[in-house]
């Protein structure tokens, strides 16, 4: 995967015991881009209301997660 230098990443993968691993990946560790996906890597390893919050949202199989949400979801888009 490249980064362009203004670009930064969350790469999430899961353990052989299940457990969710939380990787930051960035050109821009000291900009704004770098900033959030450590802040949102954090938030996803410590706070356990959010992580409960996601596990809902899975749970109800998407459904509140609205169609049309805006999020690009093509793997293509980070090669």
């Amino acid at each position: 995967m490249k980064l362009k230098n203004n670009q930064s990443a969350l790469i999430l993968e899961t353990d052989e015991n299940g457990e969710i691993i939380v990787e930051v990946i960035s050109g821009d560790h000291k900009g704004i881009t770098g900033a959030l996906c450590k802040a949102m890597a954090i938030k996803l390893m410590q706070d356990v209301d959010f992580q409960e919050e996601l596990m809902e949202m899975l749970d109800e199989d998407n459904e509140t997660m609205p169609e049309g949400d805006g999020i690009n979801t093509d793997k293509d888009v980070l090669t």
